[in-house]
């Protein structure tokens, strides 16, 4: 059975969620109104602005996991219950065509395809953590590590869920706005356990940072970057 969430009741939960997250932390985050979305990929998607559903539901009634990753991002979404020890990714593909999408989601592979995302998400995390330039912090391992990651083989990985929308653009291609035409985004959610994740990492990292020469400053980077690679990830 597919979990709806009514959009006002989405921000009420993810505004208290990161409300206690900031007090505890002695962070003040301001409360989003209706523009604001924190997704990993900048969507930049108004409720208001949606103008049809993958099943002709009331456009402020989306999939959970779909509502909080457009709210919240990723993180979001890896706090609903279902995905406690998991990871998620979120494939994202837009047009006008809705059945070339179609043919993209049917084909997506999450064997064969996820190590895309993994990759992206990977190098956001060693660019987070850099107080340098990553390639000056971490020297050959920054690219390396991103190119293992992109060639790696992640067991266990899903495809949980599909869904798409349509959605108001303007003529720049923007997601808001006032004009005027519309497209097509579609959403793949997949998902992968954590500890297998992990150790998936955990074994690219070992091996990419035995196969690189590295100063000393950099080689304490890495191990730095390795003891605690999965806080944030």
């Amino acid at each position: 059975m597919k979990f709806f969430f009514p959009a006002a009741v989405l921000f009420v939960i993810l505004i208290s969620f990161f409300s206690c997250a900031s007090r505890s932390a002695g962070v003040f985050i301001p409360i989003p109104d209706e523009n604001y979305y924190g997704n990993d990929n900048n969507i930049g998607i108004g409720i208001s602005d949606i103008t049809g559903t993958k099943d002709d539901s009331p456009t402020g009634y989306l999939p959970a996991w779909l509502s909080f990753y457009i709210i919240g991002g990723l993180e979001a979404v890896e706090n609903l219950y279902r995905f406690n020890d998991k990871y998620v990714f979120v494939a994202v593909n837009e047009s006008d065509n809705l059945a070339a999408l179609n043919r993209w989601a049917e084909n997506f592979s999450a064997a064969h395809d996820l190590a895309v995302l993994a990759a992206a998400r990977v190098e956001k995390r060693m660019i987070s953590s850099a107080s340098l330039y990553p390639d000056d912090e971490y020297g050959l391992f920054f690219e390396r590590m991103v190119k293992s990651a992109y060639n790696g083989e992640y067991p266990g990985a899903a495809k949980e869920e599909t869904y798409w929308i349509k959605t108001k653009t303007n003529n720049s291609g923007e997601l808001i706005g006032n004009d005027q035409s519309e497209i097509i985004m579609y959403f793949i959610l997949l998902s992968i356990d954590k500890k297998t994740m992990q150790t998936v990492i955990d074994g690219l990292a070992a091996q990419t940072a035995a196969s690189v020469t590295l100063t000393r400053n950099q080689s304490a980077a890495v191990n730095r970057l390795r003891q605690t690679f999965f806080n944030g990830f």
